[in-house]
C-alpha cells in the first residue's frame, strides 16, 4: 500500500497536507492526540511550522530555549489545552529524533523487520506507551504505507480490517463520527461496569481529575 495522498484528520486541507507529506508532522500530531479533540492535535504541527518560520524542523524544536518553544505554543490559539506540558514532550520526542533517527520521523519505521519491532519503537518514544502506540502502528499501516509483516497484529484491536475505533480509521467525515460514535458506547459500558463512587464533601476541594478525550478522535 502507498502512503495515503490525502488525510482527513483536521478538518483543515492545508495541515491535512502537511500530515500527508511530513511523516515528523504525523508523528508529532500524534504526540499531542490527548484529551484534546483530534482535529486540534493533529492541527497542532501545522500550527508550530507557521509559528517558526513556515516550517517544521524538530532539529530546530529539539534545539530551542524549552521557555520560549513552551511560550510559542502557548500563544493563542494555543496548540493544546496543556500547551506549556505539551511542548516539553514535542521538544522530547524531537529530541530523539535529531539524535537517533537523522531527524525524521520516517527512519523510525523504515528497516524495522515486523510489527513487533515497530510497535517497540513507536512505544519507546517519549509522549507514546502502550495505550497510543498500537494506535500510531494502526495509522501507519492503513493510511500511511507502513505494513510490516505482522502489523495488523501489533496494532491489536485498532488494526482489524473496517474497524471505527480510532484516527487510524478516520478518512472523511461519516468514519469520524462512526469512530466518535463507537468512543462514545465504549465509555458508556464501562461507566455502567464500574462499581458507584460515594460522593464526598472533600471532592471539590481535592479538585479530582476530569477525564478527557481518549487518543485517536
Amino acid at each position: 500500500m502507498d502512503r495515503a495522498t490525502d488525510l482527513y484528520l483536521t478538518g483543515d486541507p492545508a495541515a491535512d497536507a502537511l500530515l500527508a507529506s511530513d511523516p515528523n508532522a504525523l508523528l508529532i500530531g500524534m504526540v499531542l492526540d490527548q484529551q484534546v479533540p483530534m482535529e486540534k492535535a493533529f492541527g497542532g504541527p501545522a500550527v508550530i511550522a507557521e509559528r517558526m518560520g513556515g516550517r517544521l524542523d524538530v532539529r530546530a524544536i529539539a534545539d530551542a530555549d524549552p521557555d520560549e518553544f513552551a511560550a510559542l505554543c502557548s500563544q493563542r490559539p494555543a496548540i493544546h489545552r496543556f500547551p506549556a506540558s505539551m511542548a516539553k514532550r514535542v521538544q522530547a520526542t524531537c529530541r530523539v529524533l535529531a539524535d537517533h533517527y537523522d531527524g525524521d520521523a520516517a527512519n523510525v519505521w523504515a528497516d524495522v523487520a515486523d510489527g513487533g519491532e515497530l510497535l517497540g519503537r513507536i512505544a519507546a518514544l517519549p509522549g507514546f506507551g502502550a495505550a497510543k502506540a498500537p494506535i500510531f502502528v494502526a495509522l501507519l499501516g492503513k493510511q500511511y504505507g507502513v505494513q510490516p509483516p505482522g502489523w495488523r497484529e501489533a496494532a491489536g484491536m485498532y488494526g482489524e480490517a473496517g474497524s471505527h475505533r480510532s484516527v487510524a480509521d478516520v478518512v472523511d467525515q461519516p468514519s469520524l463520527d462512526l469512530v466518535r460514535a463507537a468512543k462514545k458506547a465504549a465509555k458508556a459500558a464501562a461507566k455502567a461496569g464500574r462499581p458507584r463512587r460515594r460522593a464526598s464533601h472533600l471532592e471539590p476541594m481535592l479538585g479530582w481529575p476530569t477525564r478527557g478525550t481518549t487518543p485517536g478522535a
